[in-house]
């Protein structure tokens, strides 16, 4: 298994040029390795969280504009300051624990998925050299990192005390894990079509034709999948106002309640990097605009899809998302996954 770091290195080299100048040969490169790596993480954090802001800036005033609202609009130009004005109003209030709370856990788990997702972010590339960790198994190590999420959030709704709460997060597990079975039967065909489970290697090989074009059951069958783990409309099971209220957020005080709001349009973002990156050819483009440009470019329009799906489609009954998953969605990843060999392999 073949692992490098293409932006780290860069890095790397800077700091590394800038230390030895400064202060001489007596750091050596320990020193400069280890500050190039808190370098690419703070800027990978960075970028992606204010991705994920305007993720959210755009989501409200999509849903806004279909509902004939205006959305927010008072503070900062076309109201963009409005997600930073709600940040401070919640981060100022109490930080309160429930009685009943698992209080270590309880605190301790959702900062755990916010850190977890910005290290799935470096696996990603968004451009050829901007890239944390580039190894032969990105793809896969993605997805194990991901089936982690249904155990992690089954902890936050568990540990808060809350039967609500609980029986919430028992729902998102059942749901997650009835979707990951397609989830990886078009993982594998993706790898077939690429030759492997790299990241760069898979946009690589979409430079005549992007895996949507090649495998539209796949891309299809991928994007219901990814709603269902990011927990977007029609599978946000989490929630029910008639049942469970606000689902395992139910008993969070307004600081955690914050870091859910980030942790989801972070979760957002990262959906529709993947299906850039997988299925839509990721920085790959005519040369008039650079490959970060592209990539952007496609990652909003996969995220305006999503958060109009949101605006336009009602919320699945628990048996029917699952039979959808089990007799239908599992049935066409298989004859994808067949139909791919057999057009692309044999």
């Amino acid at each position: 298994m073949e692992i490098s770091s293409p932006a780290v290195s860069n890095y790397f080299s800077a700091i590394s040029s800038w230390t030895s100048v400064t202060f001489g040969p007596s750091l050596g490169p320990p020193v400069a390795l280890l500050v190039s790596l808190v370098a690419f993480f703070i800027a990978v954090a960075l970028i992606f969280s204010i991705a994920s802001y305007l993720m959210g800036w755009m989501e409200r005033k999509v849903i806004a504009r279909a509902q004939s609202r205006r959305g927010p609009t008072y503070v900062g130009k076309f109201g963009i300051l409005q997600n930073f004005a709600d940040l401070i109003k919640l981060v100022s209030k109490e930080w309160i624990t429930p009685t009943l709370a698992d209080k270590p856990l309880f605190s301790l788990v959702l900062p755990v998925v916010v850190a977890s997702m910005i290290l799935l972010f470096t696996f990603i590339p968004l451009t050829p050299s901007f890239l944390g960790i580039n190894t032969t198994l990105g793809l896969f190590a993605i997805f194990v990192v991901i089936s982690f999420y249904p155990l992690l959030l089954f902890f936050a709704g568990w540990t808060s005390g809350n039967k609500f709460a609980s029986i919430s997060a028992q729902r998102s597990i059942v749901m997650m894990v009835s979707y990951e079975i397609p989830l990886f039967l078009v993982i594998v065909a993706v790898s077939m079509l690429s030759g492997g489970f790299g990241m760069v290697n898979i946009v690589n090989s979409q430079s005549s034709f992007w895996f949507a074009v090649k495998m539209p059951i796949g891309f299809l069958v991928f994007f219901i999948v990814m709603l269902a783990e990011l927990e977007r409309t029609p599978f946000d099971l989490r929630e029910a106002d008639n049942e469970l209220v606000a689902g395992w957020l139910t008993d969070v005080s307004p600081p955690y309640y914050a870091l859910a709001l980030l942790l989801d349009y972070m979760r957002l973002c990262l959906g529709s990097l993947l299906i850039t990156v997988i299925f839509l050819g990721g920085w790959l483009g005519p040369s008039f605009l650079p490959p970060f440009v592209w990539t952007m470019i496609k990652l909003v329009v996969v995220g305006l899809v999503i958060i109009l799906v949101r605006v336009t489609v009602f919320r699945m009954r628990v048996d029917r998302m699952l039979r959808s998953g089990w007799m239908y969605l599992i049935p066409l990843s298989v004859f994808n996954l067949l139909l791919t060999f057999i057009i692309f392999v044999r």
